[in-house]
């Protein structure tokens, strides 16, 4: 079965060492921590690393790189420096710029600057973002040309998106470290709609199954055993269990219930 992560945004509202013993009493295999680079302090990275070292757990990825047209270069190197220290396999990106010509030479600088860890630099698509479909992440990662870039896949955002199935599968599978991983209601938000287009992304994701996705499909496209980051933001996972070991427990049990019945 998939190594499963818990992703930092389950538990959205809870700092680094709270997220890493989440993981861990939820029975995750791994985890992924957000790194703020205007508020993470050395003490954080201290206090992650023990907590990494005292749960065992792997760390799949650090978040989140946004590129921007006036982004400071210096603060997403510091995300992967975090990372670095921290023993990350991956960091996740996603870009607002519009000039795609402009994104690929960032994610390029990127790469080269995670040479040293051999950190993954990973693009997601998603209509929220300036990259918004498969498509466009494949044209902007084709210009990187670098072996360190990555594509990072979640199902909402290839369903919201447009994004097929079958375009999935032709993905060349070293492009894909890790996936994310969730369900979602059948209904879209209307992408004109930037904030029903937030909404639908960061409260109204469901537990694997009981959405409509085609999430049986999407997996099948994936690689094989590769890691899957759990990003099960929603609004009634949080109301429900307040405590974050609890929804890590919850999001954990109904993910490895899904995976037996379809791995």
């Amino acid at each position: 079965m998939n190594p499963i992560s818990l992703a930092s945004g389950v538990v959205p509202e809870f700092g680094p060492v709270d997220t890493i013993e989440a993981a861990r009493a939820g029975g995750f295999d791994m985890v992924g921590l957000w790194v703020d680079p205007l508020e993470w302090t050395p003490a954080h990275t201290r206090d992650a690393r023990a907590a990494l070292a005292g749960t065992g757990l792997p760390l799949l990825d650090v978040e989140v790189v946004w590129i921007k047209p006036d982004s400071a270069i210096d603060d997403h190197r510091k995300v992967i420096d975090v990372g670095a220290e921290l023993g990350a396999a991956n960091v996740l990106c996603v870009s607002s710029d519009p000039d795609h010509a402009r994104t690929a030479a960032h994610l390029a600088t990127l790469c080269r600057h995670a040479e040293a860890s051999g950190m993954r630099v990973a693009l997601e698509f998603g209509i929220f973002t300036e990259v918004k479909d498969l498509a466009t992440a494949m044209a902007i990662l084709d210009q990187v040309a670098h072996p360190l870039r990555a594509l990072l896949i979640d199902p909402i955002h290839v369903d919201r998106s447009g994004t097929t199935v079958a375009q999935i599968a032709k993905v060349d599978p070293a492009l894909l470290p890790y996936a994310q991983f969730c369900d979602a209601p059948a209904q879209r938000p209307d992408p004109a709609d930037f904030d029903a287009v937030i909404h639908d992304a960061i409260n109204l994701r469901e537990q694997c199954g009981e959405g409509a996705l085609p999430l049986a499909a999407l997996y099948h496209a994936l690689p094989a055993n590769i890691p899957l980051a759990i990003e099960l933001r929603s609004e009634a996972l949080r109301d429900a269990f307040p405590h974050p070991a609890l929804r890590a427990r919850a999001v954990a049990d109904a993910t490895r219930r899904w995976l037996e019945a379809y791995a």
